[in-house]
């Protein structure tokens, strides 16, 4: 049996899977918050989802900042009472030009949005998820976040920390009837996989990737991995050795360049 989800919290929503998500995820009779920290790209967003029928808020704020997420989260579920979140903000860096350690301060960057800012996206709601004993949290993790890339070592393990936090909350979870969902997006076709200088196999427009999400998320699903023959490669090249698991991620060298910082 299929869910269907009216009260939607989805950070990273003016851009990329976030995008397609909110645009995949609107209809009539569902009520989004949109929280992302570019306002012009959040309120484009915004227009095109209440235009498919959906009641639209959105909430400019860093996900970062704890305090500001937790008054945007609590006030938005007061009203409407959520039934699934999406920690989808992220953003990704590499190693400097030449392959040199990655820039000082990136690892605590990314550590700070996408693994902090997955947490004041989830913390503020569990109290609420675990009282109601229903809805469900998706957390958006990579691909990444199975078999690190030797060229994006943060990014990496940041999405690790993902994946590791979100399998300890659905173990947990699971007593109070709400589920827990770990998305593991290969490359997918955005502003971020467009700084991404070298080979993306298999990659996929968002839209599509937004549609398998949703179906999947609907169907109750707690893993979602595409495409599926790069997710099934890294599973197996996980069970090699290590020298020849190594050289298995030779193909997939790049360079990353840096974001606008939005």
């Amino acid at each position: 049996m299929q869910t269907r989800f009216s009260s939607v919290v989805l950070t990273g929503a003016s851009s990329g899977i976030g995008e397609a998500l909110a645009r995949e995820l609107s209809a009539p009779g569902v009520t989004l918050l949109l929280i992302a920290r570019d306002e012009a790209r959040l309120e484009a967003v915004a227009a095109a989802c209440r235009a498919k029928g959906a009641t639209v808020e959105t909430a400019r704020v860093d996900v970062r900042d704890a305090d500001a997420m937790r008054q945007a989260l609590e006030s938005f579920d007061t009203r409407v009472p959520v039934d699934l979140v999406i920690a989808n903000a992220g953003v990704s860096a590499g190693l400097t030009p030449g392959h040199g350690p990655e820039a000082p301060g990136v690892s605590r960057r990314l550590m700070e949005i996408n693994y902090a800012g997955m947490l004041h996206t989830v913390e503020p709601l569990l109290p609420r998820l675990i009282a109601r004993r229903a809805g469900r949290i998706a957390l958006v993790s990579s691909l990444a976040g199975l078999r690190a890339l030797p060229d994006m070592p943060s990014y990496s393990a940041t999405k690790a920390a993902v994946r590791g936090y979100g399998i300890a909350l659905r173990g947990w979870l699971a007593r109070h009837h709400v589920g827990v969902t770990l998305i593991y997006p290969g490359f997918v076709t955005s502003p971020m996989s467009a700084r991404h200088a070298g080979a993306r196999p298999f990659e996929i427009p968002a839209e599509k990737a937004a549609t398998l999400i949703h179906h999947r998320l609907k169907s109750g699903h707690r893993v979602i991995a595409f495409p599926f023959p790069l997710a099934a490669g890294i599973f197996l090249g996980n069970l090699l050795p290590p020298w020849l698991s190594d050289l298995t991620m030779r193909p997939f060298e790049a360079e990353v360049r840096p974001d606008d910082g939005r």
